[in-house]
């Protein structure tokens, strides 16, 4: 039988935060942040995968790192920060672990360390990072947003004990689905739990070889594989919460759009207020559609593939279907506003041109009677 209670655990906890800093930023961007020098970030392929990448590159700094006191001591944490040219910002931080218990890494979620240092940290680098994106940003950010942060708990696979058997994953997963599912969950006790949250919570799972495994949660994912196999793993779950990210911000913009267009229309301020309503609504119709397509070309997975099926696990834990059907709504309200403007002003228009040949047939009519006359 397999081997599914390892004697300690290894890994690191990283912590990814994804935030919309500016409307866009100025091409090219820039070769430096912080100090350190921007460069395409390359994901190696772990698993069987196509023979080319689909999905975009981003430009990444890989920051100092910098001494935390996590709840298992002061550890050294690897900082890395990457930029997109839609105005987005992923950070990440990584903290190594070596715990005797699963059930220990719960404390790394707690709030005495995830928000009172983590947050706090990644809070800080944002700002500077925002200050320094300034120059390079179109409408930057006047308040920061809060912003999508993630927890990924990363573990080494356990290596088999002297002739023991291998470590089968899947079966530890099935031993182990509470405690999982109440890391995920961020509860402090698991035996709490329902089966049915314990099994909702863990639900969306892959494994490709007997030794890895991924569980996806809304909150939190946690990965199972060999040291060398994970940055695929975190490369794909970064980039979906950047999506998410970006799709609460597109929504936000649609938003204030359609709440300045409802007002105009009501309360037209002046003469020529719905050719210029016309104008900014052909504007958001544009920009979204451009930045959609370039949010789109950050995760282009196709195929029967381990990272095709992991990013649809992680797509359906953020509903970013969801999202992207709520944006296609909104501008499709959008663009039903600009079509009855555009309708609006050619009957204006015909209204116009039709008076035009009626004062004009009238004139005809004056000087000939008048020609008449004389």
């Amino acid at each position: 039988m397999a081997n599914t209670t390892p004697q300690a655990f290894t890994g690191e906890v990283v912590y990814l935060f994804a935030i919309d800093v500016a409307y866009e930023l100025k091409r090219p961007i820039p070769e430096t942040l912080l100090g350190q020098p921007l460069l395409p970030h390359q994901v190696g392929p772990a698993k069987r995968s196509p023979k080319q990448h689909l999905f975009q590159h981003l430009r990444a700094a890989k920051l100092e790192p910098v001494k935390m006191n996590s709840p298992m001591g002061e550890v050294t944490v690897q900082r890395m920060v990457k930029v997109l040219p839609i105005g987005a910002v992923s950070i990440m931080l990584r903290v190594p672990f070596a715990i005797s218990r699963l059930e220990q890494l719960g404390a790394f979620d707690a709030p005495a360390f995830a928000k009172a240092v983590i947050h706090a940290h990644l809070v800080s680098l944002t700002k500077a990072i925002h200050e320094e994106l300034a120059p390079y940003a179109v409408r930057p950010a006047v308040a920061l947003p809060e912003g999508e942060a993630y927890t990924v708990f990363c573990i080494e696979t356990p290596k088999a004990n002297g002739d023991g058997p291998a470590f089968h994953a899947e079966a530890w997963f099935e031993s182990n689905r509470r405690d999982i599912a109440a890391i995920l969950t961020q509860e402090p006790d698991g035996s709490l739990l329902s089966q049915q949250e314990a099994e909702e919570s863990t639900s969306q799972f892959l494994s490709y070889y007997r030794t890895d495994l991924v569980v996806v949660d809304w909150d939190a994912a946690l990965v199972m594989d060999q040291a060398a196999d994970m940055e695929e793993t975190l490369h794909v779950l970064e980039l979906a919460n950047l999506q998410l990210e970006e799709l609460i911000a597109y929504d936000r913009l649609l938003d204030a759009a359609l709440e300045r267009s409802y007002a105009d229309l009501l309360h037209p301020p002046k003469l020529f207020s719905r050719t210029t309503l016309m104008n900014r609504l052909r504007e958001v119709r544009i920009d979204l559609a451009r930045f959609s397509d370039e949010l789109s070309n950050i995760t282009k997975f196709f195929g029967d593939w381990h990272l095709a099926r992991l990013y649809e696990a992680v797509s359906r834990r953020f509903h970013l279907a969801d999202w992207h059907r709520t944006i296609d709504d909104k501008l499709k309200t959008l663009d039903d506003l600009y079509e009855m403007l555009k309708q609006e002003q050619n009957h204006r228009l015909m209204v116009f041109l039709e008076a035009s040949i009626v004062v004009m047939f009238l004139i005809d009519i004056i000087v000939l009677f008048g020609g008449l006359r004389h």
